[in-house]
């Protein structure tokens, strides 16, 4: 189950070079207000909130870009109503994406994400079959031997907290749970004072797709025009 990596997507984020730093957190801005606008603007009631503010934080976003995205989420600041979209498609290779939008502007939307598909010789269609929703947290090698962690260390303990499947990649670990249980983990978490590169619901694929070398470079000019589109807050793949 160890889908597509974003170890790399992650990073970039957090150290996005300046020309692209607006553009990481006008999409941190619309998660931190979806997420207000749905639950309330306090992050210690509202799990979802504090993922997209921890999510924030960690791509040094500015405290006052925080608190007013929260703001809009609330309704105590003005601001164009954002809306969730989801799209599926096939990309390079018959690879398997699914894109989630955060946006003012359907049209917009819709029509940049179709131009991405179309440029690559991909199209819109049907697979949502294929994808399962899950947690998913991620923990870097370097924040296990900083806290002097093993993989062993954790593993049944992370059992008992609700995980479901824990796997060991070159960058670190992944843990997957139940939509159900994310929350209960990453708590267990807080509670070791282990920091996580990533705490989020994803989408899964259940069977993955191997490409070659040509048609991975194609893949990756696919999903770098995914991440610079300001619409587009993340995408999910069957490509490992």
């Amino acid at each position: 189950m160890s889908g597509h990596s974003k170890w790399s997507t992650i990073k970039r984020q957090k150290g996005a070079a300046d020309a692209k730093r607006g553009a990481v957190f006008t999409k941190l801005g619309k998660m931190i207000t979806i997420a207000a606008r749905d639950k309330g603007g306090d992050p210690d009631s509202n799990f979802n909130l504090r993922i997209a503010v921890d999510k924030a934080k960690s791509a040094n976003m500015p405290k006052d870009n925080i608190e007013k995205a929260i703001k809009r989420g609330t309704g105590e600041l003005e601001g164009g109503e954002i809306q969730e979209l989801i799209y599926e498609g096939f990309g390079p290779a018959k690879s398997q994406f699914i894109i989630k939008c955060l946006t003012d502007n359907k049209n917009r939307s819709a029509s940049g994400v179709r131009h991405i598909f179309t440029k690559y010789g991909g199209l819109f269609g049907s697979v949502a079959w294929n994808f399962e929703q899950k947690g998913v947290i991620r923990i870097t090698n370097y924040e296990l031997r900083i806290k002097n962690i093993t993989f062993d260390d954790l593993e049944l303990e992370l059992i008992d907290a609700g995980a479901q499947d824990i796997i060991k990649e070159e960058e670190g670990i992944i843990i997957y749970t139940d939509i159900s249980n994310l929350q209960k983990v990453k708590k267990f978490l807080d509670s070791k004072n282990v920091e996580v590169e990533s705490a989020e619901i994803e989408y899964i694929a259940k069977e993955n797709l191997k490409v070659g070398d040509e048609d991975k470079e194609k893949i990756e000019k696919f999903i770098q025009e995914l991440e610079d589109n300001e619409d587009i807050a993340d995408y999910y793949t069957n490509v490992i």
